[in-house]
C-alpha cells in the first residue's frame, strides 16, 4: 500500500463535510463513470475480507491531524485554563508527534488558532490575514443558511407540504484556506494517476450534497507520496483518521477510546432514482478515536473493515469502514 496526502483548496461552499466513508462512496461512483462498472466490481473483489484498494481519511486543515478522543487523565494538567476553551483544542500539529502523549493537549489548537496557521502560509498578503483575524477570530469554517423555494407549476408560487419553502446549512472556507486529505491506495489495482484523475473529476463537478447546483467544488494543489503515515517512535496504539468498524478486530476494549457515530446514508448518482436511496444505519467509531491491540502493535497504514449487506436496493454496495491511522505511543493509565 502506498499513501498519499492531497492539498486541497475549496473553491465553493459545500453542503456536505468533507469525510473519508463519504468521500469513498462519491469516488466509487466515479471511478465506474471514468473507468467502467466493471473495472470497479474487480476493484471491489476482497473488499469485506479485509483487502481495500483504496481508504480514505476525512479533510483536515493544512499540517494538522485530529487530537486523540481520550480521557482528561492522560493529558498534563494546565492549570486554570477553561475546561470548555481545553475541549474546543481538537487539532495537533504534525510535528507535536514528536512530544511525549500527555503533552499534546496543551500543544493542540483550536478551530481559529488552527486558521491562523494554515491563513499565514497561503495568503500573501499579512495585513489581509490580520484583518481577517479581527472578525471574530477566524473559524475554519462558517455555516450559513441558504433559502430553498420549490414552486408549484400550477399556481406559479410556493405554498405548504412539499411547496413550502426551507433552508440548508452550506458550509464555506476562507479562499486561502487549505484541507490535506490521505489517501492509502494499492497501486497494483488502482494507480494514482487513475485516483488523481477521478478525484479532479469530483473536484470540478462538485462533491456530496447539492453538487448539481454548484457545491462542493475543490482542486488539488499538491499531492505528496509517503511510505507509510507519520508514526510515533515505539507506538503501541492506532489514531483513526476517519470514521471506523472497530467491531471484531480483536482490540482492547479498556485501553481503547472513541465516541460512537451513527451513520444515516444515502445513495448518490444514479442509485438515488433505484426507489430507495436510503442505505442502512452503520455504527461507527468516529475520527479521532484510539484504538490498542490485545496482543503485540504492528505498524500498518489502516485499520477497520468493509462493510457489506449495506442496502436492499443496491445488494453489491459497501461502505467505507476502513480508516487510515498513525501510530501513536500511549501510556496505559489505571
Amino acid at each position: 500500500m502506498q499513501t498519499h496526502r492531497f492539498t486541497l483548496r475549496p473553491q465553493t461552499a459545500f453542503g456536505t463535510p468533507l469525510v473519508g466513508d463519504t468521500l469513498f462512496g462519491q469516488l466509487c461512483w466515479g471511478f465506474a463513470r471514468r473507468f467502467g462498472r466493471d473495472w470497479l466490481t474487480d476493484r471491489l473483489r476482497g473488499y469485506t475480507e479485509g483487502r481495500p484498494f483504496l481508504v480514505l481519511s476525512d479533510a483536515f486543515p493544512q499540517g494538522f491531524l485530529p487530537l486523540p478522543t481520550v480521557p482528561g487523565k492522560f493529558w498534563t494538567p494546565q492549570g486554570d485554563t477553561d475546561r470548555k476553551a481545553l475541549k474546543k483544542k481538537r487539532w495537533l500539529p504534525v510535528e507535536a508527534m514528536k512530544s511525549p502523549f500527555s503533552e499534546w493537549q496543551s500543544l493542540a489548537r483550536n478551530d481559529a488558532e488552527a486558521a491562523e496557521v494554515v491563513l499565514k502560509q497561503n495568503c500573501v498578503d499579512t495585513k489581509v490575514v490580520k484583518e481577517i483575524l479581527k472578525r471574530d477570530g477566524i473559524p475554519l469554517q462558517i455555516l450559513r443558511t441558504q433559502p430553498h423555494n420549490t414552486i408549484n407549476r400550477a399556481t406559479s408560487t410556493t405554498g405548504e407540504g412539499m411547496f413550502a419553502p426551507y433552508a440548508q446549512t452550506q458550509i464555506w472556507f476562507h479562499p486561502d484556506m487549505r484541507l490535506e486529505l490521505y489517501a492509502v491506495l494499492d497501486e497494483t489495482r488502482v494507480t494514482a494517476e487513475e485516483f488523481v484523475a477521478t478525484l479532479t473529476d469530483m473536484g470540478q463537478s462538485g462533491y456530496g450534497r447539492d453538487a448539481s447546483i454548484g457545491l462542493g467544488k475543490f482542486e488539488i494543489k499538491q499531492d505528496e507520496t509517503f511510505s507509510t503515515l507519520p508514526h510515533s517512535k515505539d507506538a503501541n496504539a492506532w489514531l483513526t483518521l476517519a470514521p471506523l468498524a472497530p467491531q471484531g478486530l480483536g482490540l482492547d476494549a479498556k485501553n481503547s477510546f472513541y465516541q460512537p457515530l451513527t451513520r444515516f446514508g444515502r445513495h448518490g448518482d444514479a442509485a438515488v432514482h433505484s426507489g430507495n436511496p436510503f442505505k442502512r444505519p452503520l455504527l461507527l467509531a468516529k475520527t479521532g478515536s484510539v484504538f490498542m491491540p490485545t496482543n503485540h502493535f504492528e505498524k500498518r497504514d489502516f485499520l477497520g473493515q468493509g462493510l457489506g449487506n449495506i442496502s436492499s436496493a443496491c445488494p453489491e454496495a459497501v461502505a467505507q469502514g476502513y480508516a487510515p491511522v498513525v501510530g501513536i505511543r500511549m501510556e496505559k493509565k489505571a
